[in-house]
Parts: C-alpha cells; structure tokens; sequence
C-alpha cells in the first residue's frame, strides 16, 4: 500500500523531540540545555517549547544541577517486555489531557490490514463520545476519521477500500458519489483537519488530523454535539497542535 506522506506540523516536531531524546539517552550524566541547543542544531525558543512538552510527558527530567536526563516514561516505552501496556497507558493519559484542553471526547484510529480502526479513546460526562451506530470500518466515507486516513492512502489505496465498503447514505449530508469523495480527498491539504458536518450522525459534527509514524496511517479526531459546533475548527486546530506528543509516543 502507497502513502501520500506530506509532513505536518507535527510531524516536525516529534522529529525534532525525538533528536533531543536521542542526544540526552547518550548523555547519561545529564545534559544542559546550552550543549543540548549545540548538539541538536535547534534554536534555543523551539527546544524550550520542545522540552517542556518532553518534561509534561515525563520523557525527560531535569536533576538537581539542571541538567536533563532520561525520564521514566522513555524508560517504560523503551523496555521490550511492557512495551504494549506502557504505550496505551501513555497514549490514554495523553488523550485524557487534549479531551479536557479542547472539550471534546477525543478518538486515536489507524488504518489496519484494509480496514479503520479507533484504537482509543477518551470521553467524559461533559464530553461524550459519538455515538457508533453503524460500523466505523464500513463508514470511513462518512467520517472525518476515515477520511483522514483515506487522504493518506495514495489514489488507489483509496479506490480499493471505496470498491469493498459500499457508500451507504447515512444523513442527508452524506456524500455517495465515490467520484466526489475521491475528488475531496485528492484536494484535501495534509496540514488542514479534516471535517465531518453531520455526515455519519445528525446531531454531531467532527475533525480529524493525520498522525503518520513510518508506515503505518493513523489519525487523531475529536467529536462534539452540534450545538457546539462553532468550536469546531478552534478545537481541530488545538488539537493539530497537541498531537506532536501522540506521534513520539508511537514513535519511540
């Protein structure tokens, strides 16, 4: 299966997080931020932002003399034995985190041997989850997370999944015509959320943004009801923002 790679912001930034994890692992005595800025090439604004997001996920920790070290997060996702268990608990805090920053019950999916997946997620009383009333896997034209993932697929990688999911009209919103879907999806920025304006459910409106590592597709979306959707694009863009810390932790 071909990807359509377009890095993102995020992309970016798990890149640029993961050079500085790699020069502090070498560094097992600790490493100051000056020798970090030297040894990374980072400008000293980004790898402030950079560490503070590594410090919050407890990738780093900074020792007494302020020196940064390996944190406890990075030792847990590095063991073999625990590996599974450590990234989900990881990724689930993190999700806990964006759903309460953007207000939204908030979904992790990846595109898996042909078929999409929501893997995690993370809902609350105030922030309830959508409502899967008809298979996410046969729906991937409907959703803003499947057609997050489609973006990501090259054309025919989108043709194939198209010609074994039937495009059943599910609101009145709904797009049928594979033609139109496909023209959408040929035209959709990697960098823009995708939307999802009551085309799976009345009553609820999503985003979604890619979050490719290496090969493998995945998407971050959120769902909220529609009566709160003028926060939509506000809360996609929050969430296009907070998803550099998801990408490392698939990363790593």
């Amino acid at each position: 299966m071909a990807l359509k790679h377009e890095p993102t912001a995020p992309y970016h930034s798990a890149q640029d997080a993961l050079r500085v994890l790699e020069t502090v692992a070498r560094h097992t005595a600790g490493i100051t931020d000056v020798e970090l800025a030297r040894h990374t090439a980072l400008n000293p604004e980004r790898l402030t932002t950079l560490l503070r997001m590594l410090r919050r996920e407890g990738y780093v920790e900074q020792v007494t003399d302020g020196a940064y070290v390996t944190g406890e997060a990075l030792t847990r996702l590095g063991s073999a034995h625990d590996r599974e268990d450590a990234l989900r608990e990881k990724l689930q805090r993190t999700l806990d985190r964006l759903r309460d920053s953007v207000g939204a019950a908030v979904y992790i999916s990846r595109y898996v041997d042909g078929e999409v997946k929501v893997t995690q997620y993370a809902d609350g009383p105030d922030t309830p989850a959508v409502n899967e009333w008809v298979d996410f896997r046969f729906s991937a034209h409907a959703t803003a997370v499947g057609k997050s993932l489609l973006t990501q697929l090259d054309h025919n990688g989108r043709r194939d999944h198209l010609s074994r999911h039937k495009m059943a009209r599910l609101t009145s919103r709904t797009i049928t015509s594979d033609r139109l879907l496909l023209s959408r999806l040929e035209s959709q920025p990697a960098t823009v959320p995708v939307l999802d304006l009551q085309e799976y459910a009345v009553g609820t409106v999503c985003a979604a943004v890619p979050i490719t590592a290496g090969s493998s597709v995945g998407c971050l979306a959120l769902s909220l009801p529609v009566e709160h959707a003028h926060r939509l694009r506000q809360a996609a863009d929050t969430l296009n923002r907070n998803a550099a810390p998801v990408l490392l932790s698939l990363a790593i």
